[in-house]
């Protein structure tokens, strides 16, 4: 008998909050987090008879960002529409959103699947196309608790962007792929805190399967209420999973929307999947279209930056890094832009200076939630501290040293040196005063290394290092024990 092999066919309906200042009706904040339930509305978001919206004109320029991102077409012209439904959360009775003409057209994003996520274990590049790209604004939020079920309007009129993929995507590890990359950008263009477990990011996944080599679908389900990116993955999994023992069971798939209960892990009916003619979309009258001639567009786009894949190449190009490097000096903006900036005041070994920021000073950042552009240590006195070592004024060690020195202090690498007297002791009488004195002090030990245990040497290097404080040369101390060690 043959065995019949399915594959995923999943799409992604993303919704992007942009952190804005105020929201995209009115003149409220638009980041609510910390504030207390129903603090931050107004009549405006919250629909009271007779108001009127005015749109944040901010909200489109950074729609017009992630667009040209995604290699979508900015229509000219676009307009806003009602989209029709009943929820608590939307205390309107319909959301303000886009539909036939929305703010841009098409799109792509060409996604590296690593090795790690491929079936066959060799990474490969998926083209993901976009299907809609447009603004609108977000609905309030409920919460059940104590058998009762509370309504949080502060969320209502924050600008979204909905952007959704084709269904081109084929396992839930590309889904997650997806995911980290579109979090990346969001967060390189400075457009959105993506931050999926605050809601500034938040995913729906459609899924559905068929045979293998076939193109007849079985109905989709749509995912919702996934808050991290390994959720998205396992709710995925698991709808597979349940799919294909449904149809070899000789059941049918029903279009359901679907809720996903991360502390049980599964999959719980919601409701029947709604279709595009239940929202009963039609032009929202208390709003003009957006018209968005080239003069607008080229003042948004005029700063517009060299996106994290492209760099990511020409790291690996251009520098010669290996992939894992490039990978993670390109994981957020500012670090990047800090490793270029650090290469440019050395002059020369990019792996170098690579191997500092990812080795020692990265550590320092995650410790300290900081950001490359808050260290006080410059791309220019890193650079200065490199060649420092190059030049053989202080060894390895004081340089790791003198990182925490510069954070604390605001003094450059080499001012710190001539105050503090850190300069490498290359004086070989000096040194040999020192390893006598270590020698003496640890008779067991000579006897020891004499007798065979040779790994002492390092101790021996450690301690004439410690009683000189870091700055004597290790080559020529090591050089000194020998002698006198025979």
């Amino acid at each position: 008998m043959t065995m019949i092999e399915y594959e995923a066919v999943i799409g992604l309906e993303t919704h992007i909050q942009l952190n804005t200042q105020t929201k995209i009706f009115c003149s409220c904040k638009a980041d609510s987090w910390y504030d207390a339930p129903n603090t931050n509305i107004c009549p405006v978001c919250c629909g009271l008879p007779g108001v009127l919206p005015v749109l944040n004109k901010a909200a489109v320029e950074k729609g017009v960002l992630l667009a040209t991102a995604m290699h979508s077409e900015i229509r000219p012209l676009s307009f806003f529409d009602r989209k029709n439904y009943f929820y608590p959360d939307l205390p309107k009775g319909y959301q303000i959103s886009q539909f036939d003409q929305s703010l841009a057209k098409g799109g792509f994003l060409d996604l590296p699947v690593p090795a790690a996520s491929s079936p066959d274990g060799k990474a490969y590049t998926r083209r993901v196309s976009i299907t809609k790209l447009h603004l609108e604004e977000d609905a309030g939020k409920t919460k059940n608790a104590g058998g009762r079920r509370f309504v949080d309007f502060n969320r209502c009129g924050v600008p979204l962007v909905e952007m959704v993929t084709g269904p081109d995507l084929r396992t839930a590890d590309e889904a997650a792929q997806y995911l980290i990359r579109l979090r990346q950008m969001l967060r390189w263009l400075g457009i959105s805190e993506a931050d999926m477990e605050r809601g500034n990011l938040r995913c729906d996944a459609n899924v559905s399967i068929r045979h293998k080599g076939e193109t007849i679908l079985n109905p989709k389900t749509e995912i919702k209420n996934v808050n991290s990116i390994e959720n998205v993955r396992d709710a995925i999994l698991h709808e597979i999973d349940r799919q294909i023992r449904e149809v070899e069971g000789g059941n049918r798939i029903f279009a359901w929307t679907l809720e996903w209960d991360e502390d049980a892990a599964v999959l719980r009916k919601m409701r029947s999947k709604e279709t595009e003619a239940d929202y009963r979309y039609f032009r929202e009258p208390d709003l003009l279209p957006i018209r968005m001639d080239e003069a607008w567009k080229a003042a948004i786009l005029k700063d517009f930056p060299e996106l994290p894949l492209e760099r990511r190449a020409r790291f690996i190009n251009d520098y010669g890094l290996p992939e894992y490097d490039a990978e993670i000096l390109t994981g957020e903006r500012k670090l990047s832009d800090y490793f270029e900036a650090a290469v440019k005041a050395y002059g020369s070994d990019p792996k170098r200076v690579s191997n500092w920021l990812m080795n020692d000073i990265l550590r320092r950042l995650n410790e300290r939630n900081q950001t490359a552009d808050q260290l006080k240590l410059t791309p220019v006195w890193l650079a200065e501290l490199l060649k420092l070592v190059d030049a053989g004024t202080i060894n390895v060690s004081t340089a790791k040293a003198l990182l925490l020195k510069v954070e604390e202090t605001g003094l450059s690498p080499a001012a710190l040196v001539e105050k503090e007297g850190l300069a490498k002791v290359s004086d070989d009488a000096a040194i040999r005063t020192v390893v006598q004195e270590v020698l003496a002090e640890n008779p067991k030990e000579v006897e020891a290394f004499k007798g065979g245990k040779d790994t002492l040497m390092g101790w021996f290097v450690g301690q004439v290092m410690r009683k000189m404080r870091g700055k004597a040369d290790p080559n020529i101390a090591r050089q000194v024990l020998e002698e006198l060690l025979k």
